[in-house]
């Protein structure tokens, strides 16, 4: 088995980052909706998350955002005119779909795509398919950016696969990484990878239960066309069904209420449908290393549990080989949440032995933790050095990044500010200078 490096890409929070409320089903997206937001506190709050993975010796990648408002996407819907005369008839006559063409949402790189290493691909390739994000309007139109991005990100076809979003369809919604799991025994350098995909819904088995208030975002006919685009051996993947409760109780996405690294799951006890039989395939397939962790629902709730994100954490794994939580400083502050994350920490029959507590509280107050802005990609150590090296952190690149959002991001942002083609005009001017920075060249429309 040969030894993978973990690279966690960071989405780099755009300037027109603002609370919009346009995701049903993420309750802190819809409860904050027309606050006035921070986009350079938020874009901050970011990179100084990428710095502190830094420092513990872990290897930081770094997604651009995405062109917003798009111009492109109001054209495809009948919109003419400059592009300045555009934005302001969209502005008068369809607040909301501005709203939409405006949304900083590429910021969750857990939804850019879903990655299987070449250790685990029959052809022997990295791959990743592109999200095709199809529940949500806003979120619909990123895929074609992203798979230019990382197509420039990740150029060398010798090591890499990106492959576009599956057909949008009914039956087909796929929400990237978040819903997706690899595990493996990382004692044992033989043991192969195994991939948990988790859905909502799905068509193949319509008498399943599923959720009364929230939609299901993820089907499994989707989970497994990903798989199969992967070339993953059957045996080495397992689909399971989210429990329905949980998605209503706000847990759009799995990685609200799971999170797995290695040879560790922490989980929620109400995350999955019959939760100790997915515990028990999960061991069978990894081995007797497999260490679940679970959080009972006495303890956390399910409502606290997403009102904290402790389970959006990034569960990490050092040099030196300790695991430990990035965790969102909203779960320190609740009581009930910070005792079990300090339990967890105690128990010395997992591996999990610390934590730190960081503020992505932009981030946060649009429905997003750690976990939801980084894109787990495992690389070797040659797959790495095919990656474009602009986009891996070093500390020069981090204080670059910084030092540009502190020139073009704007302090705050109302959702009414949106309509000024001014932000327009100074995004592409912000997007254009990163796009060098990062080495992609011209990867946004109106660059080209």
């Amino acid at each position: 088995m040969v030894k993978l490096i973990e690279v966690n890409f960071d989405g780099l929070v755009g300037p027109t980052h603002n609370y919009a409320g346009l995701s049903f089903g993420n309750v802190a997206s819809e409860s904050n909706v027309g606050a006035v937001s921070r986009p350079r506190d938020a874009a901050m709050q970011g990179l100084a998350k990428m710095r502190e993975l830094m420092g513990l010796g872990l290897v930081q990648g770094v997604i651009p955002p995405q062109e917003r408002p798009h111009v492109p996407t109001l054209r495809g819907l009948g919109f003419t005119g400059s592009d300045e005369q555009i934005i302001e008839k969209v502005a008068k006559e369809n607040a909301i779909l501005l709203a939409q063409v405006t949304s900083a949402s590429s910021m969750w790189t857990a939804n850019a795509a879903t990655v299987a290493p070449s250790c685990d691909s029959r052809d022997g390739k990295l791959h990743m398919t592109v999200a095709n994000l199809r529940s949500m309007p806003h979120r619909k139109i990123e895929g074609p950016q992203t798979a230019g991005i990382l197509k420039k990100i990740f150029a060398d076809e010798n090591y890499f696969a990106v492959h576009d979003p599956l057909p949008a369809t009914e039956g087909f919604g796929d929400e990237g990484a978040a819903n997706h799991t690899r595990l493996f025994d990382d004692t044992n350098a033989e043991s192969a990878g195994v991939h948990l995909f988790v859905y909502g819904a799905s068509v193949e088995y319509p008498e399943k239960r599923i959720p009364a208030m929230y939609p299901a975002r993820q089907t499994l006919e989707a989970s497994q066309a990903v798989a199969r685009m992967h070339q993953v051996q059957a045996a080495r993947c397992l689909f399971w069904q989210q429990n329905p409760d949980a998605i209503d109780a706000g847990a759009f996405h799995n990685d609200v209420v799971s999170v797995g690294n290695g040879r560790v799951l922490l989980y929620h006890e109400q995350a999955f449908v019959h939760e100790a039989e997915l515990m028990h395939a999960l061991g069978k397939a990894i081995g007797p290393k497999f260490v679940p962790v679970k959080v009972n629902a006495n303890a956390v709730s399910l409502a606290t549990a997403v009102k904290a994100y402790l389970f959006n954490s990034q569960l990490v794994t050092l040099p030196d080989g300790s695991y430990g939580l990035i965790a969102p400083t909203e779960s320190a502050e609740m009581p009930a949440v910070k005792a079990e994350v300090d339990r967890v920490i105690a128990d010395t029959t997992n591996p999990i032995s610390w934590v730190i507590y960081k503020n992505l509280r932009e981030s946060m107050r649009n429905g997003g933790g750690p976990a939801c802005l980084r894109l787990r990609v495992p690389v070797t150590t040659e797959e790495l050095k095919a990656v474009n090296p602009a986009c891996i952190m070093s500390e020069a690149q981090l204080a670059r990044l910084e030092a540009w959002v502190q020139k073009h991001y704007p302090q705050t942002l109302t959702p009414n500010e949106i309509a000024d083609p001014q932000l327009m005009r100074r995004s592409r001017e912000a997007l254009d200078e990163l796009s060098r920075i990062l080495n992609l060249g011209n990867v946004y429309e109106f660059q080209k």
